[in-house]
């Protein structure tokens, strides 16, 4: 599910809501409507907000359901779409276990993280746009850069952590 900030969040988190804690506060800013309710819990995991918190905040109308996340060119894509699979035809998968892709990812990303900062000044966007990867979908989308930046030697592991198979 994403969602996003509605004009009454936006106002209850510029005014400080008292219902609006510092930790959901934290939580509140993920919200973009590109990334998914998971993705936030996971990335606010540590500070304790949980499904039911962030339920709340969409229960008092700060927070609303998007259908379809807007594109750059302000074109919407259905949330069931996979743009992985426009984006990276001959290298993703059919399909992803979506229980394997939190697996694939939490292997994945070390190794990515380690491609591209052996890169050295050459991968430095590249590594901070590895290392600001939110899931296994955003990886997926950075693999084809990665490649073509590091060689197929070093690309060969990430590829078979990320689809399972090795590089074509």
């Amino acid at each position: 599910m994403y969602l996003v900030k509605t004009p009454e969040g936006q106002q209850a988190f510029k005014e400080r809501h008292v219902d609006l804690s510092q930790r959901l506060r934290s939580a509140f800013l993920l919200f973009d409507g590109r990334r998914s309710l998971a993705q936030v819990l996971t990335a606010t995991a540590a500070t304790g907000v949980n499904k039911d918190d962030i339920l709340a905040l969409v229960t008092k109308g700060w927070l609303a359901k998007r259908e379809a996340p807007a594109l750059a060119g302000g074109a919407t894509v259905a949330v069931e779409a996979q743009p992985t699979q426009s984006v990276l035809p001959s290298l993703a998968p059919a399909k992803v276990d979506p229980a394997s892709t939190m697996r694939r990812y939490q292997q994945a990303y070390p190794m990515a993280v380690s491609i591209t900062g052996g890169l050295g000044l050459k991968g430095f966007r590249l590594n901070l746009a590895v290392e600001a990867a939110m899931g296994y979908e955003q990886l997926v989308e950075l693999a084809p850069r990665i490649r073509e930046a590091a060689g197929d030697k070093a690309y060969g592991p990430l590829h078979k952590a990320l689809f399972g198979s090795e590089a074509e």
